[in-house]
């Protein structure tokens, strides 16, 4: 066992930020603390977190982790528990690596040999989705997700509304299974319109119907539609979750391994549900290593259903298309996607090899992403 000895972060394309934790003894651990917009505040944490657990024991994930949470008052939200996150995994990954063996095994082995995945088409201006489905079906996916409209006012005509109908049932002719992300941009007079159009229809699930901060409004909609409500993006910890599992308003929950903690904040959310019987579909349209660190816990998990991949998301697209999710790694071939899913990682950690030369080579000129704007036709802002 070793101390911790250095705690570093490095910026990079398209909007990621990697985190990586190295011992006295030589060992260390890639983990990743993407926040979607919000990298500095991220850093500033991860600067703080980095001094105060200079000399702990690696091996103490779980003291680090309650450290983290408990001795610093204040506690929770996206920034905190994403800079969290970041230095969980990378412990999780320093443990395997150093024992010579998947993170997996560490939570008690897999439950399964291969993973269902899906990946997102249509930007937040969807236009030609019957091409990017087609697209998605020859790269090996069989389900898929995209937008369920674009802006959308508070009240809007009902017709800003076909267009989601019209999608899914393109994206569905061509032989894919379709997931619509309303993305909390729709308050409850459309939403409940919008779901109850959808359901004849019947999507794969229907994502943040509304925002999560309108619990009351998730519950009134699941009491009026069956298509499965799928939500967790924006929940932060196993506290943020009870309460839409104690009410029964949510199906399937999308915690990302990145915002909520970590492996060990991921893997005790995934336990709360099963009680409940409430699936797991880990979020993830991020960096590889977020990616590796679901798959770990998807394959220890009984009621995992689907990991999402950012595999060419629009994302990745728009800097380029120079980096993407394979980019960082030096074995592509470890995310292959094969009739809709992906083999079970083998190596040790998450069972990945960062390619640490290029990641410092990229941090040194990457600027902080800043998130999308979107306003009305009257010039007042729409949720993005």
């Amino acid at each position: 066992m070793g101390r911790i000895k250095t705690i570093e972060y490095f910026r990079v394309k398209p909007r990621w930020l990697f985190v990586k934790v190295t011992d006295e003894e030589g060992h260390y651990g890639w983990g990743e603390s993407t926040l979607e917009g919000h990298t500095e505040a991220v850093e500033g944490t991860l600067a703080e977190l980095s001094e105060r657990f200079q000399g702990y024991e690696a091996d103490d994930i779980e003291h680090i982790w309650q450290s983290a949470w408990r001795l610093g008052f204040y506690r929770g939200g996206p920034v905190f528990m994403s800079a969290i996150s970041g230095i969980d995994i990378a412990l999780w990954d320093l443990k395997g690596r150093r024992l010579g063996v998947p993170i997996y095994q560490l939570l008690g082995g897999k439950v399964r040999n291969k993973l269902s995945v899906y990946a997102w088409i249509g930007g937040d201006r969807p236009s030609d989705v019957e091409s990017a489905g087609k697209t998605r079906l020859a790269q090996g996916f069989k389900a898929v997700k995209m937008n369920a409209t674009e802006d959308v006012n508070w009240l809007d005509s009902p017709s800003v509304l076909e267009s989601s109908i019209q999608r899914l049932q393109t994206v569905k002719a061509i032989g894919l299974d379709a997931a619509l992300d309303f993305h909390g941009r729709l308050h409850k007079p459309m939403a409940k319109q919008l779901a109850k159009a959808l359901e004849p229809y019947r999507p794969l699930f229907i994502e943040e119907p509304l925002l999560s901060e309108h619990p009351e409004g998730i519950k009134q909609l699941s009491n009026l539609i069956s298509c499965p409500i799928a939500l967790g993006e924006r929940l932060f910890n196993r506290w943020d979750v009870k309460r839409f599992l104690t009410d029964a308003s949510v199906d399937i929950l999308q915690p990302d391994v990145s915002h909520c903690g970590g492996i060990s904040e991921l893997r005790r959310i995934a336990a709360m549900a099963e009680t409940f019987d409430v699936a797991i579909a880990p979020h993830c349209p991020l960096g590889p290593i977020a990616l590796a660190a679901c798959m770990q816990v998807d394959l220890s998990t009984p009621n995992f259903v689907i990991q999402e991949m950012g595999l060419g998301i629009h994302y990745n697209v728009e800097s380029g298309g120079a980096y993407d999710i394979t980019s960082y790694i030096k074995d592509p071939s470890v995310f292959a996607v094969k009739d809709g899913y992906v083999d079970a990682l083998t190596g040790p950690g998450l069972g990945i090899e960062v390619d640490e030369e290029m990641v410092r080579q990229v941090a040194k000129d990457t600027e902080p992403w800043r998130s999308g704007e979107f306003y009305g036709r009257d010039g007042a802002i729409r949720e993005c």
